[in-house]
């Protein structure tokens, strides 16, 4: 069974920083591809980043240059750093994590979801 937890959601101005945080269970990172996607309010789930099993990203075009993702395959954990965050960046945050070990972002190929973090950026 694998198990996906994120943390580290919150309320922060325009201009500041979060840093998500998702823990996995059950499967290891060395071997998985993770991803963080975003659902607005009325908004279909949109991929944020991705990272491959040996470490490869991918990040979208409306947050490359302030949002990084990585991972600690010894701790078995996916970060997500927001930086320079805008009023646009407010959603739901979910973490999750394929059976295939290729850098992938298309939301069809993950098969694990964690529950969701809310980020909510204020102007």
């Amino acid at each position: 069974q694998v198990q996906l937890v994120e943390s580290g959601g919150g309320l922060v101005q325009a201009g500041g920083s979060l840093r998500l945080s998702c823990a996995a269970s059950g499967r290891t990172l060395s071997s998985t591809s993770m991803g963080w996607f975003r659902q607005a309010p009325g908004k279909e789930r949109d991929s944020v980043c991705a990272i491959s099993a040996t470490s490869s990203t991918y990040c979208a075009d409306s947050v490359k240059g302030r949002f990084t993702i990585s991972k600690d395959n010894a701790k078995n954990t996916v970060y997500l750093q927001m930086n320079s965050l805008k009023p646009e960046d407010t959603a739901v945050y979910y973490c999750a994590g394929s059976k295939l070990s290729l850098l992938t972002p298309l939301l069809e190929m993950y098969d694990y979801w964690g529950q969701g973090t809310q980020v909510t950026v204020s102007s």
